[in-house]
């Protein structure tokens, strides 16, 4: 198992024993700093082409701890992709638990826009 996976283990953890605290991030601050991660994360059917074609995951609905441990994992290089290690290495912890406190409170606006 890779760092990113571990990370992402761990993620998952805490999640299923409840070590996550689901307030830790404000979402009305993540909306306003999330404002980058819309023009790929929030286009239904959006392809990265770099450095393979890829579809771009849909992020309203995920877990905030899951998006807390990708973020920090791009910012520290266990994975990688260039665009999304330099959106993670400007957001500090803070500005990660609100990013994914928004994306998680936001699974009910991101599925009526079907």
């Amino acid at each position: 198992m890779n760092k990113q996976h571990l990370a992402l283990f761990i993620a998952g953890c805490a999640l299923a024993t409840g070590a996550v605290a689901q307030s830790a991030g404000d979402p009305a601050a993540g909306k306003a700093k999330s404002y980058t991660c819309t023009g790929c994360h929030g286009i239904d059917g959006a392809r990265a082409t770099f450095p393979d074609v890829f579809l771009v995951p849909k992020l309203g609905g995920q877990h905030a701890a899951y998006i807390v441990a990708a973020l920090k994992a791009y910012k520290s290089g266990d994975r990688f992709n260039g665009t999304m290690r330099a959106q993670a290495s400007a957001l500090s912890e803070k500005d990660m638990a609100d990013i994914g406190a928004y994306y998680e409170s936001a699974a009910t606006k991101f599925a009526e826009k079907k």
